[in-house]
């Protein structure tokens, strides 16, 4: 069976986001443990595994996305790297609608190489910093918000070098997720330099679903975008995350849903010779 790994977010490779892609033949779903199995093989942030729908339907392919410990209900660099995977093997540009956990989610692939990913926008809500944040995220913020079905909670940092210095406690973070009902923490500031082509930046931390930091979050900018945009009166906008890796995030504010904008980068295309039974195992087409 054909499975690529294909870093999201960046126009090079080994920065980025990398995400597992594996699309497969069948209307229908393999055995669940086999694909969480496959996830913690790959140990990569999110493994996205895809079949396409008969039509008519409402969407294109299914979508369902893994860490290696659990099944999430919103990833974007997966979903930005398996639109990459199916325009590379049509060859065209186009739109490809995916029937996901969130919805259906939309991708638009150009011809200069950008997919951009059509998600839901998550409000955020000003909360109370939780006790303890401070310690287990290495930093102070100055303000806290939650985002609602997103499930993760939104830091806001004075500026863009205390983002940079954030240093967690993996442990520390995981045990206040669990208390306090969240996937994970974004951390954000205002760019200290716009004119360096992005205008906030961010990480982000969730080593409760067993990410101890994640290079490039598109979720988490489905918050960041409609937060900083009310911030700098600018729909459109560029977001930094300022992991190891980095990874740009042009995103636009329409109405309530939040577009964004990026390019891939396929690193390796090979056979995972251990297939669900019944599956194929060869690599050639959209799946093998």
């Amino acid at each position: 069976m054909r499975i690529r790994v294909i870093d999201a977010f960046t126009d090079r490779p080994f920065a980025g986001n990398p995400a597992a892609v594996c699309l497969l033949d069948g209307e229908d779903w393999p055995d669940e443990t086999w694909m969480r199995q496959v996830a913690a093989e790959m140990n990569l942030s999110e493994t996205a595994f895809a079949h396409p729908l008969p039509q008519p339907a409402d969407a294109d392919w299914a979508l369902r996305w893994f860490t290696p410990v659990v099944e999430t209900n919103l990833c974007g660099h997966a979903t930005l790297a398996t639109a990459h995977a199916l325009h590379s093997d049509l060859g065209t540009p186009g739109t490809v609608r995916f029937r996901s956990r969130s919805g259906v989610l939309v991708a638009h692939s150009r011809n200069d190489g950008t997919i951009t990913l059509d998600f839901p926008a998550a409000p955020s809500t000003e909360a109370a910093v939780p006790d303890g944040l401070a310690d287990a995220l290495g930093g102070k913020p100055d303000a806290a918000y939650r985002t609602g079905a997103l499930g993760d909670l939104l830091t806001v940092f004075p500026d863009e070098p205390a983002v940079r210095a954030v240093q967690p406690d993996a442990a520390g973070l995981a045990r206040l997720a669990r208390r306090d009902g969240f996937r994970g923490v974004i951390v954000t500031a205002a760019a200290a330099d716009p004119g360096r082509g992005y205008d906030f930046v961010s990480r982000f931390f969730a080593p409760a679903v067993g990410i101890p930091e994640d290079p490039v979050t598109g979720s988490a900018h489905t918050a960041l975008a409609p937060y900083w945009s009310t911030r700098l009166g600018r729909d459109d906008l560029v977001g930094l995350q300022v992991s190891a890796r980095t990874g740009l995030v042009r995103t636009a504010v329409r109405g309530d849903r939040v577009h964004l904008t990026g390019h891939a980068v396929t690193i390796l295309d090979g056979t995972l010779r251990h297939a669900p039974a019944g599956a194929a195992s060869g690599s050639s087409g959209q799946a093998g």
